[in-house]
């Protein structure tokens, strides 16, 4: 079975701010993409995985992690999972930036 990958224009690189959130909706799925203060760009789902959730594109960003606004659980921007104590793990998306667009592959 072949996978089709689906590339789609979210936003202009240099737009975004580092360390900031910016939430984002494709189809019915909420997406946090930030930009990290070595340029990266990461994306993940918009919520935390605890019950109660919480967005995390109004996270605080510090290093190649986000901090639930809600219940301050770590969670890796590279990978989505949730660090010790804590446990859990969100979606991640791969983005790619090609003449200052940034794309989300879905």
């Amino acid at each position: 079975m072949i996978q089709t990958i689906t590339r789609i224009p979210v936003a202009n690189y240099s737009n975004l701010k580092a360390r900031s959130g910016y939430s984002i909706k494709i189809a019915d799925t909420e997406i946090a993409l930030f930009k990290v203060t070595n340029g990266k760009i990461f994306a993940l789902e918009n919520h935390s995985p605890h019950p109660k959730g919480g967005v995390l594109s109004e996270g605080l960003v510090s290093g190649e992690y986000v901090f639930c606004p809600v219940y301050d659980w770590k969670i890796s921007l590279v990978d989505g999972k949730v660090q010790a104590p804590d446990i859990g793990q969100v979606r991640t998306f791969k983005t790619e930036v090609i003449d200052n667009i940034v794309f989300i592959n879905l």
